[in-house]
């Protein structure tokens, strides 16, 4: 079946704005950097992997977290956490945009619960993850406060920003899934 004009160029403005949402979450997860107790850090990314999730959905929402901020990782001098923050971001905007899409982000508690269920597979990803690095799961247990004050910011901010954009007509049209 031979593509439609009008169907790739939506595919192509789709990949476009998963690229922006990419840059976005690296410029986010740079700017602002605090050293947690385990090797990481905390930082502002969050809030555009969940922005991204509820926009894009679950699927570009996934692939522009995982590439964004895995990019800022190794940019900003942690290759170690790369192949983790793939994987953890792509799963975290992947479940909160599904549960935004499926109808569960209607209102701010609606929003706030699917940045809740996005954020899970943050803190017990890192937390993991922490725990094989530094051979204790105990000890990587010191990183999860770090990474809940992360999470609780990320979903702050993207509620409150998908309550602003909800009421730009552009949004509203382009983006009919928020």
């Amino acid at each position: 079946m031979e593509r439609t004009p009008q169907r790739a160029e939506a595919r192509f403005r789709w990949l476009v704005l998963t690229g922006v949402f990419a840059a976005m979450a690296c410029a986010a997860t740079m700017v602002i950097r605090i050293p947690s107790p385990t090797t990481g850090y905390v930082n502002l990314g969050d809030t555009v992997v969940l922005l991204g999730a509820y926009l894009l959905g679950p699927g570009y929402g996934a692939a522009a977290a995982g590439i964004g901020t895995a990019l800022a990782d190794l940019l900003g001098g942690y290759p170690v956490y790369v192949p983790a923050t793939l994987v953890i971001k792509a799963a975290m905007a992947s479940l909160a945009g599904l549960a935004h899409r499926k109808g569960m982000g209607k209102g701010m508690p609606g929003v706030i619960a699917c940045g809740l269920i996005g954020e899970i597979p943050m803190v017990a990803g890192y937390w993991l993850y922490d725990g094989v690095l530094l051979g204790s799961l105990a000890g990587s247990a010191a990183g999860i406060p770090s990474n809940l004050v992360q999470a609780g910011f990320g979903i702050a901010a993207s509620t409150l920003l998908t309550a602003a954009l909800r009421k730009s007509p552009y949004v509203r049209r382009e983006f009919p899934a928020l």
